[in-house]
């Protein structure tokens, strides 16, 4: 009985081993969708990819999808995102840009497409080799993206565009536009069309306030749809056209003192002085009235006067750029032992000055300090005469700009002088001009013309067809530089160019120019002005940023003429720095002033 059991018990597992094994099988090969397999389904997958991916490959140029010329702006690294799904007769792939393009249609995976269409919002087909197409078309109706899921969506998110200039242009037309019907139709009964007017300038305002995403252009439309209301209900051009006018001759008035004022205020910030240089002025100016008076005499005295030396003349009221010219130019000279400074400054900052170069002698080189006040030749009232021309540019305040023009008489005993003004740096030795051939001319100057610039010319300052100058002066006549200038003064004194100015001067006063010294200046010396060599003079780096680092090297002389002032916050940085190598900040005058680089 025992041995009877114990081959059944084996038959029985046997059975069921082999039905275990069996049964998968069977029902494996029964079930018909037993063919959507996982491994069928990953080749399907594989196959509807590629074809989308071989559309969009960078290297089919000839016949593959250009996104980069479609109309629709497209984002250059777009972000795919979204599941593909598998339809088993078409293959449909559906390719959705948000709110903006779709692309669908059927797809292969050896398919080439190429884009066609023709408009705005229109479907463009892409056929592939497979014979069936891919249609890109707008989307305007968020709520098609419920149905998305039946077909399957690839979304591409667009980055949002910005309105190009054109059309920022046009919607400020139409608000122009629309203001001044608003303001035209404030009279009238149509409350309907006012209040709609109303309504579309504050949709474009939002608009160009925004600058955002223009999916769609119809605020643009209906601002025109409303403008054309508003023209239609005001047939009366006449009227409308002198409304526009009253209101472009307001704009044109409020825009011209808007610049006058600006101006202004830019001329006079070239005036001013950073409060450090108040503070050294003040600290100087308390150190020299508490300095006994025997010693407040500079030494070398006696070069004063010897018409042997090189002699520099400096007008100035500012301690800091007087001492960057008086050093620039000992540091450039072969023969500082020769040169002499004449610095003359008004009573305020002239204690100051002098405590300065006291404290600070330029070396081997001699220099005097003088104050305006001690010019007993001066005609009454010289200091305060160009105060009223001023108010329409302040650089003209100070009477030292028309010091220049009374030179002979600050310096009766000298022959030659060399001018610089205070917001100029010499970097060449400069004995070559004294010795230069002038030819019977008064001054020797750079001239401003470049390539016969017409803006450079006499016509510029001066008014030549005025019955006062039609026959003496040429109104192409080009201009020439003040900032570095040698003067004979011998040859001054001969053709009487004193009695000249005075001339000039009163007829100046009845406002045929503009205030200021350099109309003045161009015609004093008209036909008495050699033209020096461009090397010797380099302007405009306080106020023209094309000046080149090769042409401010090669030159003698650099003139940081205009408003950005070197000293100033507004000075163009690049050129600033050789201006202030010549600063030692480590100077405690400096420290205790907070004046520093």
């Amino acid at each position: 009985m025992v041995a009877l059991r114990r081959p059944w018990r084996k038959v029985v597992i046997y059975a069921f081993l082999v039905v275990s094994f069996i049964a998968p099988l069977v029902l494996f090969f029964s079930v018909p969708a037993a063919d959507n397999s996982p491994f069928h389904e990953k080749k399907n997958f594989l196959n509807i990819s590629s074809g989308i991916l071989n559309s969009f490959s960078p290297g089919r140029t000839s016949n593959a999808m250009q996104l980069n010329s479609m109309e629709q702006e497209v984002s250059e690294d777009p972000q795919l995102k979204g599941v593909i799904y598998k339809d088993d007769n078409l293959k449909n792939v559906q390719i959705k840009y948000n709110q903006n393009v779709t692309i669908s249609g059927a797809t292969n995976g050896n398919s080439s497409s190429r884009l066609s269409g023709n408009g705005d919002n229109q479907p463009y087909h892409v056929p592939n080799s497979a014979g069936g197409e891919v249609i890109l078309h707008g989307i305007l109706d968020k709520k098609q993206e419920s149905s998305d899921k039946k077909t399957g969506v690839l979304t591409i998110r667009k980055s949002p565009s910005r309105p190009s200039t054109a059309k920022i242009w046009e919607m400020e037309d139409q608000l122009v536009m629309a203001k001044a019907y608003v303001h035209f139709s404030s009279s009238n009964t149509n409350f309907h069309l006012l209040r709609e007017l109303k309504l579309r300038i504050k949709e474009i305002d939002r608009v160009l306030s925004q600058k955002s995403l223009f999916s769609d252009l119809q605020k643009m439309k209906n601002m025109e749809a409303t403008l054309s209301k508003a023209r239609k209900s005001h047939p009366e051009c006449s009227a409308m056209a002198s409304k526009l006018r009253a209101q472009l001759f307001n704009a044109e008035e409020q825009l011209r003192a808007q610049q006058n004022q600006a101006s202004y205020l830019v001329r006079l910030t070239g005036r001013t002085f950073p409060r450090g240089f108040h503070c050294l002025s003040m600290r100087l100016t308390t150190e020299y009235f508490a300095l006994h008076p025997d010693l407040r005499k500079l030494p070398n005295s006696h070069n004063f006067d010897n018409p042997d030396l090189y002699h520099y003349a400096i007008f100035s009221d500012n301690v800091l750029a007087c001492l960057v010219v008086v050093k620039s130019t000992v540091n450039s000279s072969l023969e500082p032992e020769k040169i002499v400074f004449h610095v003359v400054t008004d009573s305020f900052n002239f204690p100051a000055m002098l405590m300065w170069f006291l404290l600070n002698p330029p070396g081997k080189a001699t220099i005097q300090i003088q104050s305006l006040d001690d010019f007993v030749f001066l005609p009454t009232g010289f200091n305060s005469m160009f105060r009223q021309s001023a108010k329409a540019d302040p650089r003209y305040a100070s009477p030292l700009n028309h010091l220049r023009f009374y030179l002979p008489e600050v310096f009766p005993s000298l022959n030659k002088i060399l001018l610089l003004d205070h917001d100029t740096v010499v970097q060449k030795d400069l004995r070559e001009l004294w010795n230069l051939d002038m030819k019977g001319n008064v001054n020797g100057a750079v001239e401003m013309c470049k390539d016969n610039v017409t803006s450079q010319k006499l016509e510029m300052l001066v008014n030549v067809a005025n019955p006062a100058f039609a026959n003496s002066f040429d109104g192409k006549a080009c201009l020439w530089a003040f900032g570095m200038n040698i003067f004979d003064l011998q040859e001054w004194r001969t053709r009487g160019l004193a009695a000249t100015y005075h001339k000039w001067n009163e007829i100046g006063s009845k406002h045929l120019w503009n205030a200021g010294s350099l109309p003045l200046g161009q015609l004093l010396f008209y036909n008495h002005t050699m033209t020096l060599d461009r090397r010797w003079h380099v302007f405009g780096l306080g106020s023209d940023l094309r000046v080149g680092v090769t042409e401010i090297e090669k030159a003698a002389v650099i003139h940081y003429d205009g408003n950005m002032k070197p000293w100033l916050d507004t000075a163009i940085t690049k050129y600033r720095g050789y201006w202030t190598r010549f600063l030692d900040y480590s100077n405690p005058y400096f420290r205790q002033c907070n004046i520093h680089g």
